[in-house]
């Protein structure tokens, strides 16, 4: 039997800071986060969709508050320079794993390779990463901080997220080994 609205609310709620914190990780925005989650919510009980369980709705929900976000980047923020989708997916798939249940096959592997790269990364390169994706900082405020140009910010943060991709990939590649 499929959740009523009552019991969707109740269960979005409960999960109101991790929603949140998902919309907030792509758009960088509390307000609009919380507008996101809204949103969601909305979604949930006027659209027309149906959850047999917790789980089945709070997947959905993780997955319709990224793309919302990344909809509202793409509608307002042109100039934004976030988080490539798989980076994402990466931190959406660890929040889930800490909080609802057993992770997919693979996603430990995933998960202890960013780590893995992250940790070889040299310091002013994490120390870019940690501002902007930990801090939560602007790119023009990354550029205060370091002392470059936001241009040098846009493009270090761009070659960052093309260098952690390729490296999870061999890492993950039993052939590159």
């Amino acid at each position: 039997m499929p959740l009523d609205h009552e019991s969707i609310l109740r269960h979005l709620f409960a999960a109101r800071p991790r929603l949140s914190a998902a919309a907030y990780v792509v758009v960088r925005d509390v307000q609009v986060a919380e507008d996101i989650f809204q949103n969601v919510a909305l979604k949930a009980v006027t659209k027309d969709v149906s959850f047999e369980h917790e789980g089945a709705l709070l997947s959905w929900a993780m997955v319709t508050a990224k793309r919302e976000g990344i909809d509202w980047l793409r509608k307002r923020k042109p100039e934004t320079v976030g988080l490539e989708e798989e980076v994402l997916d990466l931190l959406h798939r660890e929040w889930n794993a800490s909080g609802a249940g057993p992770a997919a096959p693979g996603e430990g592997d995933r998960m202890l390779a960013l780590r893995d790269c992250l940790e070889k990364t040299p310091r002013h390169s994490r120390q870019l990463l940690e501002l902007r994706y930990f801090e939560g900082r602007s790119c023009g405020e990354c550029a205060e901080a370091i002392g470059i140009g936001l241009d040098a910010v846009y493009q270090r943060l761009s070659r960052l997220h093309r260098q952690l991709k390729q490296c999870i990939d061999r890492r993950l590649d039993p052939a590159s080994s």
